[in-house]
């Protein structure tokens, strides 16, 4: 059995109203789509905090250790697709 998730649709004339309670839901996780004459114009969504410069790299570092670690320890890059070339070096 598949339950989908329906984003709530709120016509924009309703949304001015209730923009608090929209924006709670929001901040909560919730996706809210907003709709003008029955055509949805925005989607309010939780937005992520930014990551400073240093946590960029921080995450960058980490991401590429995590990277090295799945390779075997002779793995030459310059060498990783000898396979797709013959003897005489070319393709084939």
């Amino acid at each position: 059995m598949v339950h989908i998730l329906a984003m709530p649709h709120v016509p924009l004339s309703e949304a001015k109203g209730r923009l608090a309670e929209l924006v709670r839901r929001a901040e909560a996780g919730e996706e809210v789509v907003v709709t003008r004459n029955g055509h949805e114009v925005v989607e309010l969504v939780r937005r992520r905090p930014r990551l400073s410069r240093e946590e960029k790299v921080q995450l960058i570092r980490k991401l590429q250790k995590a990277a090295q670690a799945k390779l075997p320890p002779d793995f030459d890059a310059a060498r990783s697709q000898d396979f797709l070339y013959g003897d005489d070096g070319l393709p084939g």
